[in-house]
């Protein structure tokens, strides 16, 4: 049987491996942290696309991402964190990282 805590640790730390990776890649792309941490705003298609093809393995963590409910699909369809994955995005990156107002 498989320790659940090792798997949370596991889960966790892919996470906020993810989280970061795509903190580091939408600097790179000229975006800011509040592209993903205001509801309303989020990641379309085409900028998801372009996350793709700069980090092959983004497809991965955007699914870790969204099956671990750190991010969702706004009504317009955009990728954008919850609640969570704006508040593990400020405990990793400090004060301001996940600012919303």
């Amino acid at each position: 049987m498989t320790n659940p805590s090792i798997n949370t640790f596991g889960m966790q730390r892919s996470l906020r491996q993810c989280l970061s990776n795509m903190a580091a890649l939408l600097y790179r792309q000229g975006h800011v942290l509040e592209s993903v941490t205001v509801p309303h705003r989020g990641l379309d298609n085409d900028a998801l696309q372009t996350l793709e093809s700069d980090h092959h393995g983004w497809s991965a963590c955007q699914r870790i991402l969204e099956s671990s409910q750190a991010a969702t699909w706004n009504d317009q369809r955009r990728f954008v964190l919850t609640g969570m994955g704006r508040e593990l995005l400020f405990d990793m990156f400090g004060e301001g990282a996940a600012d919303c107002a």
